[in-house]
């Protein structure tokens, strides 16, 4: 009787283990890559924020030439 609660917790055990190490891989990597993609994104907008600024600032200064 005791071998058999022992082998069943070590089975337990083995389970609760290696479902945690497959949560961390895939929660893991998926982060990392939703952030690489919201940062591009950031920096796409905010490059994009900066030329229409330079665009207007282009075309008041032409205005106040004329």
């Amino acid at each position: 009787m005791k071998k058999l609660l022992t082998l069943l917790f070590a089975v337990a055990m083995a389970i609760s283990m290696s479902s945690m190490s497959f949560a961390q891989d895939a929660s893991g990597s998926m982060d990392k890559m939703d952030k690489k993609e919201a940062k591009a994104e950031k920096k796409a907008a905010k490059k994009e924020k900066k030329e229409k600024k330079k665009a207007a600032k282009e075309e008041k200064k032409d205005e106040m030439k004329k």
